[in-house]
């Protein structure tokens, strides 16, 4: 029954007990994890999650809103399967919910951006392996319009998070595509800010962009490690501006340089 379990009700801190709707959730995450609930099934009634916890109707439902909004049940209204069925978490959930965490709990900039070179490092290995034609091509698409030297700085903020995630699309690991974006959505601010407070913006962005193509060259290449190499390079770079010294071992290895006559080393 949803009702047994040893684990003890209490929160964190051992001193404060938990909300009474944290402990229904927690005994359903639990049916979860155990596989003894399963996407499509359908959870007991209120009536009954009530009876076996021992709780009142309202605390049972607080807890299927809370599920609800993080994209773990679905609510069913018609059909054989009338009432609460089991969903998996929609990457949009996901993203909003850890993109929320992130800017809400005020975490240290320098924190979130290792976080962010630690995904990026392994999206762009991984897309080093597995990107295909359509992958590159969508890659190329965000690395033309960041080449306009009559680009915004929102506009090449936004084509500088798609042409990140569109790595992260083309590694194949769709949790690493999530937490990326939930990261880019969170930082969005912070970046744009830097962009528009910058005097020489058109420079800041032409340089910005050769890294991309470098970074896209390796990819192309196969060459994971350069790839991830030149994406830390990249992130440290941008955040060192700021004052954010997010990495302890930069990579000594240079972004390869890109212009209209072709690929070069500065």
């Amino acid at each position: 029954m949803i009702g047994d379990s040893s684990r003890p009700e209490m929160s964190g801190n051992a001193s404060a007990p938990r909300r009474i709707h944290e402990i229904v959730l927690w005994r359903l995450e639990e049916q979860i994890a155990s596989g003894r609930l399963k996407v499509g099934d359908r959870l007991p009634s209120e009536r009954d999650l009530a009876a076996s916890l021992g709780v009142s109707r309202p605390v049972v439902r607080e807890a299927i809103r809370v599920l609800e909004a993080m994209g773990t049940v679905v609510p069913a209204t018609a059909g054989p399967d009338t009432g609460t069925l089991v969903s998996a978490v929609p990457g949009e959930a996901v993203t909003h919910l850890v993109a929320l965490h992130v800017m809400l709990a005020s975490f240290d900039t320098a924190d979130v951006v290792r976080a962010r070179i630690a995904l990026e490092r392994e999206s762009s290995r991984l897309a080093a392996k597995h990107a295909t034609d359509a992958d590159h091509a969508a890659l190329e698409e965000e690395l033309a319009a960041m080449d306009n030297l009559a680009i915004t700085p929102e506009e090449f903020n936004d084509r500088d998070t798609a042409f990140h995630l569109a790595i992260a699309r083309s590694s194949g690991n769709v949790l690493l595509t999530e937490l990326t974006t939930a990261l880019r959505v969170a930082m969005r601010p912070t970046q744009l800010q830097a962009l528009r407070a910058d005097g020489d913006f058109r420079s800041t962005a032409a340089g910005l962009a050769v890294e991309h193509h470098g970074i896209h060259e390796a990819i192309r290449a196969g060459d994971g490690e350069l790839a991830a190499n030149r994406v830390e390079a990249h992130i440290d770079g941008f955040y060192s501006v700021l004052g954010v010294e997010p990495s302890i071992d930069v990579p000594t290895t240079p972004p390869t340089r890109y212009d209209a006559n072709g690929p070069g080393r500065d």
